[in-house]
């Protein structure tokens, strides 16, 4: 099977090969992570193997008797980077098959027994090779292999690799998960490093789409704003004069990239102020503390002056949590951090609170709507990945012959593959998994037409309100149920352009509205068109079966179209 965003066609004058393929057998994190079969002549090779069933490796084959008498899938594998989305299989991988080689950098090959928290350590056979950064080794004869630091994660690398034949050489290049911008505990990837490469194939990451991100330093103040905001102020929809804060996030990076902000942020710094650690990000924590030497510069220097994570001495105190401290959590303000896959419940107890949840985007966390604690949820920005300019700028910096778009959502990856300064320039794919992607080098290439993206609709202005009119095609995008779930939208201005926004039940739950209502509406709590006043709420609930918030808990300051006045209902 191909896939079906490119269509070859044999040029009289063109060199025609079948030295480089590619299968993938999962491209998106949604789903099962990444991994990625390579053949570049005779060799295979597995890039990544987020796999939790490894079975599809070797043909749905379960049982360890019959998998014993198979040659391994692969002649290697090379890991990008310890997240679970990118190495979850590979301890299954080796069971199946100790004799196949795994190679990674030495930070990620420490880091990867994280990945089984339910294995003890000494269990963990040390399967992984760490091969040096930037430093070309051939691996097998002819395929050289070399690492380039990718940021996104301490150890994450880009991996190039080039077969070398009589004739010509061949370089593919993965970037796994990358990052341009610095972070606070890793460098970003540097272009510098990888110009003139002349390279043929880029296998690339679209986390993120086409979006536009503010800079790095933007999204932490905007955090640090609000988390100092809560425990300053409060949260005054609760009638709360201090606020706790919890932040559930991954193990590794994301966590430790959290509290080294909340250290370091003058927000926060010499402030008589807890941050608890609890669960797998104190592991991951503790793991950081054993790679200080790989860590930045900066970081390095900061862990000279004073304990990078562990520091009950300097404020603010940075402490790993016990049972014992379970019993006075969040009776003064607080900040929690914990695993993506926690309980919240153990820490939003009858008595402590209001809490403070602060969910990153882009992370599926699960969540309850209610606790036994007052609790208000919102989202926010903190990137790990890059955004749509530097996806599109790394390409542009590369300028290989072909491109192929894993690891993200179906939408946002047709983003990508769509756009038409990409689509002039090279040979664009996104193959789903299963589909077999053939990486022929000169022949030339029909593109097809993008796909439809845009969509013209009619702008109706009466007197009092403001009418856009869309065709329903564009309820076909997976998107669209996500925009439309509760029938609301924003609207902002960007530049020239008006941007909308759909409006999540979440927000509307738990959006702080009580000071924008006295600012835009200077009238009486009669008067206001809201939750409060309307002939269907009961106990802070919706009861109208017509309304998006149908038997959901509502803030009295909230409104949605289905709003009828209490003095509309009937005696």
């Amino acid at each position: 099977m191909r896939d079906d965003l490119s269509v070859s066609s044999h040029s009289d004058g063109g060199e025609t090969n079948g030295e480089l393929e590619c299968l993938p057998y999962s491209v998106q994190h949604e789903d099962e992570g990444v991994c990625l079969l390579v053949r570049m002549g005779p060799h295979r090779i597995l890039l990544d193997c987020g796999l939790a069933d490894i079975s599809s490796l070797y043909g749905g084959i379960t049982t360890s008797v019959h998998r014993g008498n198979l040659p391994p899938p692969v002649d290697l594998v090379l890991i990008s980077h310890a997240h679970a989305d990118h190495a979850r299989g590979l301890l299954s991988l080796n069971q199946a098959f100790p004799m196949l080689p795994i190679y990674a950098s030495e930070v990620t090959s420490k880091l990867l027994p994280l990945n089984w928290p339910e294995q003890d350590p000494e269990d963990i056979p040390a399967f992984c090779h760490a091969l040096p950064l930037r430093s070309p080794v051939e691996i097998q004869e002819n395929l050289i292999v070399e690492l380039f630091p990718a940021g996104h994660l301490p150890g994450a690398v880009a991996i190039l690799l080039t077969y070398h034949t009589q004739n010509r050489d061949y370089k593919l290049l993965y970037t796994g998960d990358f990052f341009l911008s610095n972070s606070r505990l890793v460098e970003g990837l540097r272009l510098e490093e990888l110009r003139g490469l002349n390279l043929n194939v880029l296998l690339i990451e679209g986390s993120y789409g086409t979006s536009r991100h503010p800079h790095r330093r933007n999204q932490e103040n905007q955090l640090a704003e609000r988390i100092n905001r809560a425990i300053t102020t409060g949260a005054p929809e609760m009638n709360a004069d201090h606020c706790s804060v919890i932040l559930p996030t991954p193990a590794l990076g994301l966590g430790q990239e959290l509290l080294m902000l909340l250290r370091s942020h003058h927000h926060f710094t010499g402030r008589d102020l807890d941050i608890w650690v609890d669960g797998a990000v104190a592991t991951g924590c503790d793991a950081y503390l054993e790679l200080l030497p790989h860590l930045p510069a900066s970081v390095q220097n900061f862990a000279r002056h004073q304990p990078l994570f562990w520091d009950e001495r300097v404020r603010p105190r940075v402490r790993r949590l016990k049972a014992e401290d379970l019993a006075t959590l969040g009776s003064t303000p607080c900040i929690v951090l914990t695993d993506s896959t926690a309980d919240l419940s153990k820490y939003c107890r009858p008595n402590t609170g209001p809490w403070l949840i602060l969910l990153p985007e882009k992370i599926d966390i699960k969540v309850n709507q209610e606790y036994l604690a007052p609790t208000t949820f919102e989202s926010y920005l903190l990137a790990q990945h890059s955004d749509g300019p530097g996806t599109t700028q790394l390409i542009h910096n590369l300028r290989p012959q072909h491109v192929v778009f894993v690891h993200g959502s179906p939408a946002y990856l047709a983003d990508l593959t769509s756009l038409e300064e990409l689509q002039n320039r090279y040979h664009i794919h996104s193959p789903a998994a299963g589909i077999l992607v053939e990486l022929p080098i000169g022949e030339t290439f029909l593109q097809p037409s993008a796909p439809e993206t845009n969509y013209e609709g009619e702008l109706t202005e009466l007197e009092k309100v403001i009418t856009i009119s869309l065709p329903d095609a564009i309820t076909s995008d997976p998107r669209w149920q996500q925009f439309a779930d509760t029938g609301l939208i924003e609207a902002r201005w960007q530049g020239e352009e008006l941007i909308l926004r759909g409006l999540s039940q979440r927000e509307l739950l738990n959006q702080n509205s009580v000071d924008l209502t006295r600012s835009r509406y200077p009238y009486t709590w009669s008067d206001l068109e809201c939750c409060g006043t309307c002939r269907y709420q009961r106990g802070q609930r919706c009861w109208n079966p017509a309304a998006p918030l149908y038997n959901f808990k509502v803030t009295l300051e909230g409104y949605c179209p289905a709003y009828e006045n209490l003095s509309n209902q009937e005696s």
